[in-house]
């Protein structure tokens, strides 16, 4: 693609200057926003590169699509959802990114996130209620319990955290400071949040309504109905886990295709390890929660009444 392109300048030091630019990197239509890098040099020449397109508007049409579809099928519950969801936000980016800059331990200040996040996510979303209470209880001990085997899983791969460019410059604009192993550590916890909440408020929703149908049935044929119902959620989210990642890397994957490298190679490069870990761990913590939730609540639940209508809802 190549265009000779004049453009107005909207904002910068060159505003309301129409100024001309040769593009040779992505297609542009007429009345199209976009932004530039402006250059000069020590000769007082100048030059003009196309660097991206204004995205802004497509985004906020489709966060306000999001945001009445949620609204309008789940009504209230769907706006605590939405509280949730930007409390889960403000909490990475205002808490941990910053604190992570700052020399926060990564591994550390992403389990501590992670238990904020999921008790946004839980009990501003399901309510103060008991089931939430055994919900919250059982998916910080599976993530404790994920966090220690997500450590042993980096450290036999040996995976440095260092697997993009991204990454280069991150250590370059920190001086070095970061330590991306720990880095990867955290963003894997902080990765796996979404479908251990969904399993968890899920079985203890089961075990919950396993009581109301027959209070009199016994503890522990409770958890085994609510087991089997688990088993097969667990399978649907743990193919759903797998495909989000490679989903997520189909450019790489498609690049890795084209090469003339074996798949022991392959599989090998830290890029594709890195997202294997990543499945392995997320689905281990799946399994994990099940039954550790299902012991909880066939335990705690016995005897009490529920006195909400119970909801499931996927946040992946």
């Amino acid at each position: 693609i190549y265009q000779v392109i004049k453009a107005k300048v909207l904002n910068g030091p060159k505003q309301d200057e129409v100024i001309q630019i040769e593009n040779d990197f992505l297609e542009l239509r007429v009345g199209q926003k976009f932004y530039f890098n402006y250059n000069v040099f020590v000769d007082n020449s100048e030059s003009f590169i196309v660097t991206n397109v204004d995205r802004r508007n497509g985004i906020a049409f489709l966060v306000l699509i999001f945001i009445f579809a949620v609204i309008f099928f789940g009504g209230w519950q769907g706006v605590r959802s939405l509280v949730a969801l930007f409390g889960s936000f403000f909490a990475i980016f205002y808490v941990l990114m910053p604190g992570l800059i700052n020399g926060w331990n990564p591994l550390l200040a992403s389990f501590a996130v992670a238990s904020v996040i999921l008790f946004i996510a839980i009990f501003f979303t399901h309510g103060w209620n008991r089931e939430s209470t055994i919900a919250y209880g059982g998916t910080m001990i599976a993530v404790l319990l994920t966090s220690l085997f997500s450590i042993f899983a980096v450290y036999i791969t040996s995976l440095t955290g260092i697997t993009a460019d991204e990454a280069v410059y991150l250590n370059f604009n920190t001086s070095g400071t970061l330590d991306f192993t720990s880095l990867l550590l955290g963003a894997i916890i902080i990765g796996v949040l979404g479908v251990l909440d969904d399993i968890a408020v899920t079985q203890s929703a089961v075990v919950s309504e396993l009581y109301d149908s027959n209070p009199n049935m016994p503890r522990k044929e409770v958890y085994s109905r609510a087991m089997r119902i688990g088993r097969e959620h667990v399978g649907a989210l743990v193919n759903t886990l797998v495909l989000a990642y490679t989903g997520a890397s189909l450019p790489v994957l498609l690049y890795l295709k084209t090469s003339d490298l074996n798949f022991e190679t392959i599989i090998n490069l830290e890029v594709f390890t890195t997202e294997i870990v990543r499945a392995i761990v997320g689905s281990l913590g799946l399994i994990l929660t099940v039954p550790i939730v299902t012991i909880l609540a066939s335990i705690y639940l016995k005897g009490h009444k529920s006195n909400h209508l119970h909801t499931h809802s996927h946040k992946h």
